[in-house]
């Protein structure tokens, strides 16, 4: 195994076979619903990774979807390879079987293959409710991969003695180097920093659309990773999936989402975690990409999905993904005035036509994520803001009132309050924005603008 550097947390993969309790566990172990959980087979089907600390001590968590025979090309066989990557990268591999069902072929063939890894594992024998399904679970050291441990990640039986172990068959950056082992009690760890200060980013991405528009396949692209499973066949992502790439425009983290539909469709409960978390994501960015398909044009999702990120104040960067299948001129038109036309609303928004599955145009995302960044941290001075607004009114002064002045109070995004001496109309309240953006070369993010009234 490659050796880490001394920063480096040890690395825990969760593997097995579908719906034995696995994101179930990664919940218990951090603390928090992380990961959507359900009862239904193959609800993970990417790569999560979190953070997790037990005892003072950090490490990382990786939950995998269930391995399953599959070809290559099969969206079994590229959840599996998914898996097989975490255990690449693992310290420390937990099997995951179900004591209520026993061992069955999926497990043997999960089971076969770490055996041929070498990585150290640990059989969790999961759903041990209480003491009589004890004895149950000695059925699974047949698996060849050591002695079972009894837990239930449900009820949180067995947990607290199932992360003592883990910690102790870990090697931690502050040990000796050589082999596993808890350090000494007496000897206290020292002072690390938190998680999120070793996860500072200088921007945070969210990739969105409807389902089926190519959304992990521009992640996998933008990050160079094979992370989110990428398969033809709407709604693969079922939760957010992020990483963090170092790139010439900083640390960014990019969000993967699941493919959102309209509400009145979401009709199970893992697609209405799904949707939930991707809206968490998008209030949470500092840029969103709306992903929309070149082929189908704009649709009335689309608009909608669109106006839900401009009113979460996020810039926002339109991609028109699959451009390279439209094969002529008067196509490519049509798709684009169609864009323009009905997305008006997001007119400042930077519009890229790209192909994420062959990398066509996606040269230009990150420049235009930098940008819209930038923007939607920007703070303007009140004097050069005035100047500005004098100059507005000049060349066309509000019907029946007068802007007396106006101040930035925030920015994320640029939040502007206008003192006028009546309520401004919106016709015009747009022209001020506009003179806003090109004065200061806001550009790829939205404005808020407020008005009070006050006797001039």
């Amino acid at each position: 195994m490659a050796a880490r550097s001394p920063g480096d947390r040890p690395v825990v993969a969760i593997v097995g076979r579908p719906n034995v309790g696995k994101s179930t566990l990664l919940n218990r172990i951090i603390g928090r619903r992380e990961a959507i959980v359900q009862e239904l087979p193959g609800v993970t089907r990417d790569r999560k990774v979190v953070e997790a600390e037990w005892a003072g001590r950090e490490f990382t968590v990786v939950d995998t979807g269930g391995w399953l025979p599959g070809g290559e090309h099969t969206l079994e066989g590229k959840v599996s390879k998914q898996a097989e990557k975490a255990v690449a990268e693992a310290d420390l591999v937990l099997l995951v079987v179900d004591a209520t069902v026993g061992i069955t072929e999926e497990d043997d063939r999960v089971a076969d293959l770490l055996r041929r890894t070498g990585r150290p594992v640990l059989v969790l024998a999961n759903k041990v409710d209480s003491e009589r399904r004890e004895n149950d679970v000695w059925e699974f050291a047949r698996l060849g991969l050591g002695d079972p441990f009894p837990v239930s990640a449900l009820h949180g039986r067995g947990t607290g003695d199932l992360l003592d172990e883990i910690v102790a068959r870990l090697s931690f950056p502050d040990e000796p180097a050589e082999g596993f082992g808890r350090a000494d009690a007496d000897t206290p760890a020292p002072a690390r920093p938190k998680a999120e200060e070793q996860e500072d980013v200088d921007a945070s991405v969210t990739i969105v659309g409807r389902p089926n528009v190519g959304k992990s396949t521009l992640f996998n692209r933008l990050i160079g990773d094979e992370r989110s499973i990428v398969h033809d066949l709407p709604g693969t992502t079922r939760d957010t999936v992020d990483t963090v790439v170092e790139t010439e425009e900083g640390r960014i983290r990019f969000v993967d989402t699941a493919g959102m539909r309209r509400k009145s469709r979401v009709d199970d409960g893992t697609e209405y975690y799904s949707f939930v978390r991707a809206l968490q994501a998008i209030d949470h960015a500092d840029a969103a990409l709306l992903v929309i398909d070149a082929i189908e044009g704009v649709t009335h999702q689309d608009q909608r999905l669109a106006e839900r990120i401009d009113a979460a104040g996020s810039p926002i960067v339109i991609v028109l993904n699959k451009w390279d299948l439209l094969t002529s001129a008067e196509h490519r038109a049509r798709v684009t005035a169609d864009v323009e036309d009905r997305l008006a609303f997001l007119s400042y928004a930077p519009l890229l036509k790209v192909s994420a599955r062959t990398g066509l145009g996606t040269h230009k995302l990150l420049p235009a994520i930098g940008e819209a960044v930038a923007a939607y941290r920007r703070r303007i001075p009140t004097r050069e803001l005035n100047k500005v607004l004098a100059a507005a009114q000049q060349a066309h002064p509000a019907p029946n009132a007068k802007i007396l002045y106006g101040t930035q109070g925030a920015t994320d995004p640029p939040t502007f309050t206008l003192f006028a001496t009546r309520t401004l109309p919106a016709t015009y309240l747009r022209y001020i924005e506009r003179r806003i953006r090109e004065g200061f070369g806001f550009g790829p993010t939205p404005l808020k603008i407020r008005v009070r009234r006050r006797s001039g």
